[in-house]
């Protein structure tokens, strides 16, 4: 059990606190007083208490203001009101992997009955025989019978692999969010859950899965993709899980390339933060499988992507799928502001295309920070110690949480302006992304 004991210390300094000296507000004022004295604290570094010394005692309207001034200096003084999200805050000391992970090998495995027979079924049993393995009718009657996941169940994903067999939910659109411009994306949901651990990963919030879920029966989303393909689409496997870090386990990516190669209208995309690539290399590549990384600077790859393959070496596996003849992509997504984020990205950036060229280049997505109010609380219950929530975070034009407008042009800008300079202008699509920020970069889609 890893405890946060500097958070701990600190949240309970500055409730403490906010008891002893605004004993006349409410529970609702006291919790803002005390989320925004908190935040503040962590983000310059500085005890509550010194805080507090400079704070109006007269009138709560004259507390917020003041903290809200300087929890968001630069939104502050932009034209319009701040939208902050103020929730109650409590940290809870969660169980937490390592930060360098041993291989991947679940210690519970559970297959569905109808999916005992199957090759993937028979190929995990034989590379985990010290784990035990289970038999149950559904993946549904398993919940029905242990109750929905909690975050502890979360922690302990990469101990449970569930093997299923899919009945329904093969494809769907990518839930761009609202009032973005989307790039039309859809997904090919071949799995649930990742082994990978980042601080910002919306599947936090999004289900607190208890193990990674993986569909035997490949063949069923084949069978069902005639009904639904359509003539120059985009689809692909990492948004719910990481394309390839299990490559080796699912073999997964072997049939689809054969599958698409009998599908040349359509663009199939495998994105992944692994190095797992070596049955690509041993595959028949072809000209509409597209292999993509995500990719941020090594220094905030270290503070917030954990378990992943370095930085430099998904450059390596990217530059070995070209010499196979793939396609690759690159998405910096999401775009981390902090103390150096010019010098870091641009040094990635000039490093990256300084082996790949434009040529070889399907497509590179940008997109900054962003998430829904719900993955705040999750990323302070299990990363008390992160720092990618210290900036300036408000409600954006969907209700996420985002760096405000200017903040978000000027990465753009010099993002575009950086990969410009290769001649991949053409290439770049903003992710979820406002249609006015599009304009503002005189972009244009290139699907």
């Amino acid at each position: 059990m890893r405890i946060f004991e500097k958070e701990l210390k600190r949240l309970r300094a500055v409730d403490s606190l906010v008891n002893l000296n605004f004993t006349r507000f409410g529970v609702n004022k006291k919790q803002q007083i005390k989320r925004l004295l908190y935040e503040i604290s962590k983000r310059e570094e500085i005890s509550a208490g010194k805080i507090i010394k400079d704070l109006p005692f007269f009138d709560y309207p004259q507390i917020k203001r003041y903290l809200l001034e300087r929890r968001y200096p630069h939104s502050s003084r932009e034209p319009g009101a701040l939208k902050p999200y103020l929730p109650k805050i409590s940290l809870k000391a969660c169980e937490f992997l390592s930060p360098k992970a041993e291989k991947y090998f679940p210690r519970r495995i559970f297959i569905e009955r109808s999916a005992r027979q199957a090759s993937l079924s028979r190929r995990v049993k034989s590379l985990f025989k010290g784990a035990r393995i289970e038999e149950i009718a559904s993946l549904k009657d398993y919940f029905c019978k242990h109750g929905r996941p909690k975050v502890e169940d979360y922690n302990k994903r990469r101990d449970t692999l569930f093997i299923t067999d899919e009945s329904y939910d093969f494809f769907k659109r990518c839930p761009c969010t609202k009032g973005a411009l989307s790039c039309g994306y859809n997904i090919f949901n071949l799995g649930f859950g990742c082994i990978f651990e980042c601080t910002y990963c919306y599947l936090q919030d999004y289900s607190n899965s208890p193990g990674i879920i993986l569909p035997a029966n490949i063949s069923g989303f084949f069978d069902r993709f005639g009904s639904y393909k359509k003539d120059g689409m985009r689809l692909g496997t990492g948004e719910f899980s990481d394309s390839l870090a299990l490559d080796d386990i699912t073999q997964y990516s072997l049939p689809i390339i054969e599958f698409f190669r009998e599908h040349m209208k359509a663009t199939f995309e495998f994105k992944t933060k692994s190095t797992n690539i070596n049955n690509l290399l041993c595959a028949r590549h072809a000209s509409n499988i597209v292999v993509s990384w995500s990719l941020n600077p090594q220094p905030l790859a270290d503070e917030n992507e954990f378990y992943c393959a370095p930085v430099k070496e998904r450059i390596e596996a990217a530059i070995s799928c070209v010499k196979a003849g793939y396609k690759v992509g690159f998405h910096f997504d999401p775009i981390i502001y902090s103390e150096g984020w010019q010098r870091q990205y641009s040094a990635l950036i000039d490093n990256l295309f300084s082996k790949i060229k434009p040529k070889h280049i399907a497509w590179i997505s940008l997109g900054t920070f962003r998430f829904s109010p719900g993955l705040k609380q999750a990323i302070e219950r299990r990363f008390p110690e992160n720092r990618i929530l210290d900036e300036e975070l408000l409600f954006g034009f969907d209700n996420k949480l985002r760096y405000p407008f200017s903040t978000r042009s000027d990465i753009y800008k010099h993002m575009v302006d950086l990969l410009a300079e290769y001649s991949l202008r053409s290439k770049i699509y903003l992710c979820m992304e406002e249609v006015s920020m599009w304009k503002e970069l005189k972009l244009k889609s290139p699907f």
